[in-house]
């Protein structure tokens, strides 16, 4: 069936091309399997292990795929952009690896270990605050005074093509599937992911997993209208996005089957049993799709199931509250 979406959106074709453009840069990242886990839920279980990616998370993939196609001017002066930990701490990294000045706007109570990181790979950090200021009007004023190039966490082709890539190498280690978790905040990884199955699995259903307290993709996926939220208050800091993007949004609508929603106590639980039996370190962010995917949300009961993990940032200094969601 042919599709109706707009020319101008990211195809498998560019996800086919960001493998090329990250090759031999990015982590070709494990597919960690668990008998535990299977004999639990009575399915075959593959978790795509992003938390084991550049920076520690599948943001490495988008952020190099975007700023390695820049030009040399563009490259010269810089970029900017707004992120919580992940994409900020991805696009510090590659700008490092390729040599552009980069600007970071992040929240004030980003987690300590992320901002400490993304000023490691030599971030240039700019905070605000939450829920008094607006992170992309911050990030559209810097680069009009500066002249850098913005680069958006999640609404950017290079970026929803890059993480594709992660599904792709899924698929190409252990063939189809019949669901793919997919933890969601702005949308960029689930696009991608959706994009690369609808070609290398057809019949593979994509699940979008968000925390509870932050469901606006769900209601959005639900009603065909975009619906936002503001500042939600989760342990899933990576997903407290304030809605899809204007790319994201109509790519989910498209590709994705269905949408989840799991809460912080689910949320934890699932973390730390991932820890404890995977002897993986995963954040609750990427831990979404797990959640989901083991606490029953969708019968997969006999089927091969494929988790993406999508990162493992963790802030030790806030495990012990975690642990009061877990109980």
């Amino acid at each position: 069936m042919a599709s109706s979406l707009p020319a101008m959106l990211p195809t498998f074709a560019d996800v086919e091309d960001a493998a090329q453009q990250i090759a031999g840069i990015a982590h070709r990242t494990p597919v960690a399997t668990s008998r535990l886990v299977d004999d639990g839920v009575g399915a075959h279980v593959f978790f795509k292990c992003e938390n084991l990616q550049r920076s520690g998370s599948f943001k490495f993939r988008g952020a190099y795929n975007a700023l390695s196609r820049l030009s040399r001017t563009e490259g010269t002066r810089g970029v900017v952009t707004f992120s919580s930990g992940n994409h900020a701490q991805a696009i510090a990294l590659a700008g490092q690896v390729l040599d552009i000045p980069r600007v970071i706007v992040m929240p004030s109570d980003a987690p300590a270990v992320k901002r400490a990181a993304t000023e490691a790979y030599g971030g240039e950090v700019v905070l605000y605050d939450r829920d008094r200021e607006d992170r992309e009007a911050i990030g559209r004023r810097l680069a009009g005074e500066r002249g850098l190039t913005l680069i958006p966490p999640y609404d950017h082709p290079h970026i929803i093509a890059g993480q594709g890539t992660a599904a792709r190498e899924l698929f190409e280690d252990v063939g189809p599937l019949d669901f793919l978790f997919t933890p969601c905040g702005g949308g960029g990884l689930l696009s991608g992911t959706a994009i690369a199955a609808r070609a290398l699995s057809p019949e593979c259903k994509v699940v979008g997993v968000e925390p509870a307290a932050g469901d606006d993709a769900n209601r959005s996926f639900r009603s065909k209208q975009l619906h936002t939220v503001h500042n939600p208050k989760t342990i899933a800091d990576g997903a407290r996005t304030p809605s899809l993007g204007s790319l994201t949004f109509p790519l989910v609508l498209e590709y994705v089957s269905d949408m989840a929603a799991v809460d912080d106590a689910t949320l934890a639980r699932t973390m730390f049993y991932l820890w404890e039996r995977l002897k993986l370190v995963i954040e609750p962010t990427g831990a979404l799709g797990a959640a989901a995917a083991l606490e029953g949300t969708h019968a997969i009961r006999g089927k091969r199931v494929g988790i993406i993990l999508s990162g493992g940032n963790v802030d030790l200094t806030v495990i012990p509250q975690w642990l009061t969601f877990a109980r």
